[in-house]
């Protein structure tokens, strides 16, 4: 048996006028996904435990079948597993955002959480400049990653009443009631604005008409995190498919093979095909695969309804319609699990903590309902699962 996870980050939300009434999945044109939803068990999960923050972290967590009340000590430390940075006992790990600040009635304000999704190429370079004006200060490093999403690590820290806010939580919004309540960390705000601000890359995005990186924004800390493996766990072997580091660091952390696609880029440009196809060819190998696709929740932080509907309905053209017919051709037995992480709503800009909707397909059943996959009708079968980290044993046919 091949089990398969195709998750699209964000892609739950609200009912939105501008589509009259309908949210983002009951508007896009997703035959391929409708027409598995008619065979499939639908259903929806609670992926975000109470009094946990609507990360992507805490939600994916939860997929993989892990349960964070009893591991997660913070996202930056899973992204470091990513990178390839090994934290010591008493090393505090933060993602680093290059953001853009505008100005405001009252300060400046979160204009944008991603610098308008830098390139990594841009953002390599910066960070290099930055690095030894940041590392000055003794115990900090500074690491590369993917297009906005870095990592720095800071040694002998005490971050137990430190509070720090995701940018993506505050767009639109004032910075000082959410700077960090912490000196240091005030600090390499302030130093890496003076540092960045007349940058010749910076320049030449202000030339282009492009939002700039004002400056670093630290958020997301945490200690080193340990978990079993899914080999260790379910005597099972998996891939994970993924462009951001998050994701990598989750499926490392459970033992999986991380699968490289060149054109994956995290936003509506990244290369659904070869998602898609790189999927089918780990399932040769493995018993278990995880595709994750991040361009909804990037839209939904934007507020680009079009983008969000678009990003959907190329999940089912360019993904789901390929791993299908794949899967379909080789004839083998597979169950497949396809749904968002959270919902990431265009009215809100930020993840909320509601359950999300799921389809279950076991290709050895045969099934006819009259559902698409939509919140709505996900919601109207009754099927709820209150312990999301449950839904990978359900996947796996396993018991407790």
């Amino acid at each position: 048996m091949k089990y398969l996870v195709i998750l699209g980050d964000g892609m739950a939300d609200y009912p939105i006028d501008a589509l009259g009434g309908k949210t983002p999945l009951e508007a896009a044109f997703t035959p391929n996904i409708d027409a598995l939803a008619a065979k499939s068990t639908l259903g929806t999960v609670k992926t975000v435990k109470d009094n946990f923050p609507p990360g992507s972290d805490i939600a994916n967590m939860a997929v993989l079948g892990l349960d964070p009340s009893r591991c997660y000590t913070g996202r930056a430390p899973i992204e470091a597993v990513s990178i390839g940075v090994e934290l010591a006992d008493d090393d505090t790990a933060f993602r680093i955002n290059f953001v853009t600040l505008g100005h405001g009635p009252d300060g400046p304000i979160m204009e944008d959480y991603s610098s308008g999704h830098i390139s990594t190429e841009e953002a390599g370079a910066l960070i290099d400049h930055l690095r030894p004006i940041i590392t000055e200060h003794t115990g900090i490093g500074i690491y590369r990653g993917v297009e906005y999403r870095h990592l720095m690590v800071i040694s002998r820290f005490d971050n137990q009443a430190l509070k720090t806010t995701p940018p993506h939580d505050i767009t639109g919004r004032p910075v000082e009631p959410f700077l960090p309540n912490d000196a240091l960390l005030k600090n390499v705000i302030d130093e890496s604005k003076a540092a960045l601000k007349d940058h010749p890359i910076n320049l030449k995005r202000r030339q282009e008409r492009k939002k700039e990186a004002t400056c670093l924004w630290p958020w997301g800390e945490g200690k080193a995190m340990r978990v079993p493996t899914l080999k260790e766990e379910f005597n099972i072997t998996g891939a994970m498919i993924s462009a951001v580091d998050l994701l990598k660091g989750l499926g490392k952390l459970r033992g999986m093979d991380i699968v490289k696609v060149p054109g994956a880029t995290g936003w509506i440009d990244t290369d659904y095909e070869g998602k898609a196809n790189a999927a089918l060819e780990a399932l040769k190998t493995h018993d278990f695969v995880y595709v994750h696709i991040e361009a909804p929740d990037e839209a939904g932080h934007g507020g680009y309804l079009k983008e969000k509907v678009k990003a959907i309905e190329d999940i089912d053209s360019r993904v789901m319609s390929i791993v299908l017919k794949g899967l379909n051709a080789a004839g083998a037995p597979y169950r497949l699990l396809f749904m968002p992480d959270h919902p990431t709503p265009i009215a809100k800009k930020t993840h909320t903590s509601e359950p999300v909707p799921f389809l279950l397909y076991d290709s050895r059943e045969e099934k006819s309902v009259p559902q698409r996959f939509t919140e709505k009708d996900a919601l109207a079968s009754g099927l709820f699962i209150e312990e999301g980290h449950t839904i990978l044993k359900k996947l796996l046919e396993i018991k407790d």
